[in-house]
């Protein structure tokens, strides 16, 4: 195990794409960071990063500043740099052939045609590289999956969005205390559409200690 674990959100940088579908990586990070008091105070190796300790280890929160195309610029200098493996790195991004709400954990794999997974495979050599992946669903119609995957949620997605990052944070804190069910190949969590009850679906509810609960948030191997 590395000395550090390196937590990386995916995303564009820039206050214009701070809420578009591409950058819930970097909203996934952020929601780390502030649960834990954690402040992106450094810039360094292409990245903003916080620095602290989450679940007894010594933990990088890092969103890349190179376009998302060329996160592996970020990514790969920060673990070289302070000496983390791959297997000590989760790296959190959209993933459009997965519906909003569900969220998907895997501990290797191809990048799925994301060009910022790619480019961070590329960069560290490796393809045994754990991920969040958090769906974004596909484009209406027939939009280009380039101009979607650049507009902000819908006011009506918005809470969905919410308890997917309560999710993915959550999950990270599993990830980072290695839970049994995060050792598994891989995955599948579904929250809830806001307004349905417990007996109508798994409510996103999570504990005081930010762990997803059993029961609570749908979990299933993923196929």
């Amino acid at each position: 195990m590395s000395q550090f674990a390196l937590v990386v959100g995916l995303g564009n940088p820039g206050a214009r794409y701070e809420d578009n579908r591409h950058n819930i990586g970097f909203r996934a990070v952020a929601t780390v960071a502030d649960a834990h008091g954690l402040h992106f105070t450094r810039t360094e190796h292409n990245s903003r990063t916080a620095h602290g300790q989450i679940e007894g280890r010594r933990v990088i929160l890092a969103q890349p500043q190179t376009w998302m195309n060329d996160s592996g610029r970020a990514v790969s200098p920060l673990a070289r740099f302070y000496k983390i493996e791959p297997q000590d790195i989760l790296i959190i991004y959209d993933d459009l052939d997965i519906p909003l709400g569900t969220v998907r954990y895997r501990t290797e794999g191809s990048s799925g045609g994301h060009r910022g997974v790619q480019s961070t495979i590329q960069a560290l050599g490796t393809e045994v590289l754990p991920r969040l992946r958090l769906g974004i669903g596909r484009p209406p119609g027939r939009m280009d999956p380039a101009a979607y995957v650049l507009q902000s949620f819908s006011s009506d997605e918005q809470p969905i969005v919410w308890e997917v990052l309560r999710t993915a944070r959550a999950l990270v804190l599993d990830w980072l205390a290695g839970q049994p069910d995060l050792q598994r190949p891989g995955m599948t969590w579904r929250v809830p559409a806001p307004g349905r009850s417990d007996d109508q679906g798994a409510s996103a509810n999570t504990r005081s200690d930010d762990r997803v609960q059993t029961g609570s948030v749908r979990s299933e191997p993923s196929r």
